[in-house]
């Protein structure tokens, strides 16, 4: 089972706390902070599965599969 294959395509911050297992203001932190990928639409700050995933892969080194 791939570690993100249940997740939707994009994500809010309630969605990529789960993902992350941090809190939800954790995710805000996170996506406020300067070169996270995030889109901004409106108001809204989300971010897409593919740019967490190379995110994550950039910050850890670890190959993390779609």
């Amino acid at each position: 089972k791939e570690l993100f294959e249940q997740l939707p395509d994009v994500l809010d911050a309630k969605r990529l706390s789960e993902a992350l297992s941090i809190s939800k203001s954790g995710a805000y932190a996170l996506m406020n902070q300067k070169g996270f990928p995030v889109l901004k639409i409106g108001g809204r700050k989300l971010v897409t599965k593919p740019d967490l995933i190379v995110w994550i892969r950039d910050h850890t080194g670890r190959e993390v599969k779609l």
